[in-house]
């Protein structure tokens, strides 16, 4: 069972490299990370590239992922905001649900939105709580 939940992520590791598609290396035992920063260079931390790049691949094609940088990360402890460093997209596998056609439904969603990445549009936060926003903030596309 471990044997296969890391091949599934080191083959998908596989294509993203061949693809050219910059993401986290190397690739984990449960999740890959997509560097949104690289992915979405014409957004800025303020403009929320990973958030930007979790919702297209909603929208395109229904995949869930998480936004690790400016809007988990964004805030001081003070509340002011801070220019993060990383912007990830942590895509997670769950355990003994997808299939290699799934994999590779994800994959091409993927890579399409990477040929069509100057299309990601800045994120504008509209509402937000004063801790942990990223959990139930509510955002719109610019």
């Amino acid at each position: 069972y471990l044997a296969y939940r890391l091949a599934v992520t080191e083959y998908m590791g596989r294509v993203l490299s061949q693809a050219k598609i910059p993401f986290l290396k190397p690739p984990g035992g449960h999740a890959l990370y997509l560097d949104a920063k690289s992915i979405a260079t014409h957004l800025s931390w303020n403009e929320y590239p990973g958030q930007s790049l979790a919702i297209q691949l909603y929208l395109e094609a229904g995949i869930r992922s998480c936004e690790i940088g400016s809007v988990m990360f964004g805030r001081k402890s003070d509340g002011s905001e801070s220019s993060h460093t990383s912007e990830l997209v942590r895509l997670a596998i769950p355990r003994r649900v997808y299939t290699q056609s799934h994999m590779d439904y994800v994959l091409e969603a993927i890579d399409y939105v990477y040929q069509n990445r100057n299309e990601l549009k800045p994120v504008k936060i509209m509402r937000e709580p004063k801790q942990l926003r990223h959990f139930s903030a509510s955002f719109r596309l610019s």
